[in-house]
């Protein structure tokens, strides 16, 4: 109960922006429709702007420019077939189908289609406002463009969610390392069962640091109070590339170290490379959030890079393993900056 009780006011304090930008855009609209145009009571410019920015994560400039599309095309599209049918019972069920098969044409995404859908039916149920059927037509250009500027002029603070998205799954990814390192040198199957459990849940992850990083860039780009991040949700870009197939490697790799720790042997060589890995993978994590450790992650793993070949004597598994961490590191490394054909060129031949 506490837990759920923490949840949702964490929920409810994370939803201030959008709340505050929501409100501040729907009281722009109404004043735009009623005091400019004079429209007396602008039910769709409130609606609207409210529909177009709503609470989801997904707060790109795109995203919400196609909901007002979708919005404005199902008010439209049922200002007109009223015009032509009237209004009743049977004629919301033809102007509902309608919006709905139409605006599926255009766009792939069901949300539009509900979008247009739900304020088609407005359209057939409300009386015709005093300015003629066309005014809703108005309010709905209205609140997209009000929902537009909202976007770049009152933004969300975006990059906040894509920088928690970040920690949570480089935690992961570091206790997982961490593991793997426990299964050589204790050995031990239940570390490389438990890294590879964790491994196991951190795509979710990945897609959820993907979209809320997606966001932080389109409405960056956009915003002229935002420009200045852009450099570092690039370089936040570059390491989700770098992140999502480190886990993929790792995941492999946990894998074969619990097959491999069976036989009870220690391989603490092998047990040291991770950990340093390990430990780059965190100094990749904190350097986007200190820049006085700029560097540090690049040149560890530079040095891991240039021992990964496998030792004299090591057995056709363990050599195998010693392979394995080769392509994590390279990707590594180019998570850091470093351009791929430099990075390879750190690894011994074999």
């Amino acid at each position: 109960m506490r837990a759920q009780v923490t949840a949702g006011l964490r929920r409810a304090s994370d939803s201030l922006p959008a709340a505050l930008q929501i409100v501040i855009a729907v009281v722009a609209s109404y004043a735009i429709a009623h005091f400019l145009l004079g429209h007396a009571t602008p039910l769709i410019a409130v609606t609207v702007t409210i529909t177009s920015l709503g609470m989801a994560r997904d707060a790109r400039p795109r995203r919400v420019l196609e909901t007002a599309i979708g919005v404005t095309l199902g008010i439209a599209l049922s200002e007109v077939i009223v015009l032509v049918i009237g209004k009743g019972g049977w004629q919301l069920a033809i102007v509902l189908f309608a919006t709905l098969v139409i605006t599926r044409a255009v766009s792939a995404n069901p949300a539009f289609a509900v979008a247009a859908a739900v304020q088609s039916t407005l359209v057939v149920l409300l009386p015709d406002p005093p300015g003629g059927p066309f005014t809703r037509s108005l309010d709905a250009l209205v609140a997209g463009a009000v929902a537009l500027a909202a976007t770049a002029l009152i933004p969300r603070d975006p990059a906040r969610a894509a920088t928690r998205d970040r920690r949570a799954l480089f935690a992961v990814l570091r206790e997982s390392v961490d593991s793997i390192a426990d299964c050589f040198s204790l050995p031990s199957e239940a570390a490389g069962e438990l890294a590879l459990g964790r491994l196991r849940r951190t795509q979710p992850m990945v897609d959820a640091w993907t979209s809320s990083l997606e966001t932080a860039v389109a409405i960056s780009r956009i915003s002229p109070f935002l420009r200045s991040r852009l450099p570092l949700l690039e370089r936040s870009t570059r390491l989700l590339g770098a992140a999502d197939l480190a886990s993929r490697h790792l995941r492999t790799l946990a894998r074969r170290g619990t097959f491999l720790v069976r036989d009870g042997v220690a391989r603490p060589t092998i047990a040291d490379l991770v950990a340093q890995i390990g430990t780059g993978i965190q100094l990749l994590n904190e350097e986007l959030d200190d820049p006085q450790v700029a560097g540090a992650a690049r040149s560890l793993l530079s040095d891991v890079a240039r021992r990964l070949v496998p030792a004299e004597g090591d057995s056709v598994p363990e050599a195998a393993i010693v392979l394995l961490l080769r392509p994590l590191v390279v990707d590594l490394l180019v998570g850091s900056g470093m351009p791929i054909e430099e990075a390879r060129g750190l690894l011994p031949g074999v």
